[in-house]
């Protein structure tokens, strides 16, 4: 049963229009021999009008003039007699096999599909088209065909052409890091460290197997360390609110103080204020009897009454006593400018006390890091931040020869040639990593001749001219050890530290990005600091190198 059916597939294939992959309509024969619908090849030749060469879609014979197309009678008759037997596709499977073989957006589409596209599933990187399983069919059958390079289905199929030659990009150059085709290698790679791409492919495969390998245990490490830090994070938000509630408690009671001696202070003033009212009554009540006892003598003074003036002159015959008050004596400081002064010295005192305070309070607090970053003590735990750097070509001043992966570099001899670059140093003799660092890394440097800098800078440091804008330890954007046979001598921003004691042919370089701490080893049996600075690092750092002289070379050692 199954035999019969695949028979009957096959036999239905045979009468396929290799264009729209249905049964012929009209069918008629070519030249060449290949069927078509008459539609179709119509269609599919229209396209080639202005060329006036007309090919077959699947040998790709051509023929000019345009062949005039004549019905295959013959063919037409067993075609419509194979659609009377072949039964019916119910809705389903019809969609079914539409959704499965038509093309969507995102699918690479078949270049020869001449109505609705159908799913890609090979690319030829002779021919820089892309097949359906129908069109592709002839790269299997035609023996000229066969020897064509097939691919996945790629949408990017003039990446794969050289801009220059137009022939295939087959030859990775591994001076310039860049892939090239045959012809690039007998022109302007001529001389060049070559491989074939399937090769360097291979090798980076493994390469970036190790890389993942590597990064898988640093994963489960960061995320280990995720665990305690979030932790470590709700210990630290419980002791800071405790923290910070303890403080406003204390600042609240200082403030209440403060409000307490203000008080006391409008007591004394509103006191001194009230006495000084106090004095004013028992005057006035005085002047006021004064006054009426002056009045009623007026009266007695003017009457004409003999018989009341010496009645009543018996109540004021006797002396009048007075009772005098104490006579007042005006100051003539009644300002309080002694109270102003004591108060403002005692601003002053409690403003001292903040500014000698205040520093141990805000040291006291930056000092309660969540994270404590222990610097490595031995090289197995320097290794454990080891990375594995790269040299970027592009950066390279012409002088200078990568090689061995781009992990050694010298000092030519003699000037060589190479195509200038935006990235490239043009005068001074550096060349930068191809990858920025922004965590804990380490890595170790062999170096022989007169002397060598050992740098990290910024990405966005100057590549063109001579000026210290461009010169690694020369500008805020660097960092630079100098090593020599005869010592050391650390640059940043144009200031020089010299070290003293004999260069280590082996420096080891240990960053902490987020510590802001860069450190400079001699590597040994034992692990020698040379010298450490602190900085804040704003944007990730690349190593760099810059030579001194001729007859100098610098090799990244590989570590596991």
């Amino acid at each position: 049963m199954a035999q019969q059916i695949m028979e009957g597939l096959m036999e239905r294939e045979q009468f396929c229009c290799p264009i729209c992959l249905d049964l012929l309509q009209d069918p008629v024969a070519i030249p060449c021999g290949h069927s078509y619908c008459m539609g179709c090849i119509k269609g599919y030749w229209g396209k080639d009008d202005k060329s006036k060469v007309f090919s077959c879609p699947q040998c790709r014979q051509s023929f000019s003039p345009r062949p005039i197309l004549n019905r295959n009678t013959i063919l037409a008759e067993m075609v419509e007699k194979l659609r009377k037997t072949e039964p019916k596709k119910s809705g389903l499977q019809t969609a079914t096999t539409s959704a499965h073989v038509f093309a969507v957006p995102g699918d690479v589409e078949c270049d020869f599909c001449t109505e609705k596209k159908r799913k890609a599933v090979k690319s030829c990187l002779v021919c820089l088209a892309s097949y359906c399983n129908a069109h592709l069919q002839p790269h299997y059958q035609s023996n000229a065909l066969k020897k064509h390079r097939l691919i996945e289905a790629s949408m990017h199929l003039q990446e794969k052409i050289c801009p220059h030659h137009d022939k295939i990009l087959e030859i990775y150059c591994q001076t310039d890091q860049q892939c090239i085709c045959l012809l690039c290698v007998m022109d302007e790679h001529k001389g060049h460290d070559t491989v074939s791409a399937a090769a360097e492919s291979a090798k980076k495969q493994k390469q970036l197997g190790m890389l993942r390998r590597k990064f898988k245990v640093k994963i489960h490490a960061k995320e280990k360390e995720l665990q305690e830090l979030r932790q470590a994070l709700d210990s630290l938000r419980s002791a800071a609110h405790a923290a910070l509630d303890n403080s406003e408690k204390i600042f609240a009671e200082l403030m209440q103080s403060i409000e307490r001696r203000l008080c006391e202070v409008r007591e004394l003033v509103e006191t001194q204020e009230e006495t000084a009212t106090g004095l004013l009554i028992p005057l006035e009540q005085e002047i006021a009897e004064l006054k009426r006892q002056d009045n009623e003598l007026e009266l007695l003074v003017n009457t004409e009454d003999h018989i009341h003036f010496l009645q009543t002159y018996q109540s004021f015959s006797a002396p009048v006593v007075l009772d005098d008050l104490p006579s007042v004596t005006i100051s003539p400081l009644f300002d309080f400018g002694k109270m102003n002064s004591a108060v403002s010295g005692l601003k002053k005192r409690v403003e001292d006390v903040l500014k000698v305070e205040w520093p141990k309070i805000s040291r006291a607090a930056s000092s309660v890091k969540i994270v404590q970053s222990p610097v490595p003590k031995i090289r197995p735990e320097f290794l454990y931040h080891s990375c594995h750097l790269v040299l970027d070509p592009r950066t390279a001043h012409r002088d200078l020869s990568l090689s061995q992966e781009n992990r050694v570099v010298t000092v030519r001899n003699r000037e060589h040639s190479c195509p200038d670059h935006p990235e490239r140093f043009d005068y001074w003799c550096q060349v930068l990593a191809s990858e920025g660092l922004s965590g804990c890394y380490y890595w170790e440097v062999e170096w022989s001749g007169m002397g060598v800098n050992m740098a990290v800078a910024y990405q966005d440091i100057v590549r063109k001219g001579e000026g210290n804008n461009s010169h690694f330890g020369h500008n805020e954007k660097s960092w630079s050890l100098f090593c020599s046979k005869k010592g050391y001598a650390f640059w940043h921003n144009n200031v020089v530290t010299k070290i003293p004691g004999s260069g280590s042919p082996k420096i080891g370089v240990y960053l902490d990005h987020r510590a802001g701490s860069l450190s400079f080893y001699s590597v040994s049996d034992t692990m020698t600091l040379i010298h450490r600075v602190q900085a804040t690092f704003t944007k990730p750092l690349f190593p760099g190198f810059e030579f001194a002289c001729y007859r100098a070379s610098i090799r990244l050692c590989q570590m596991e």
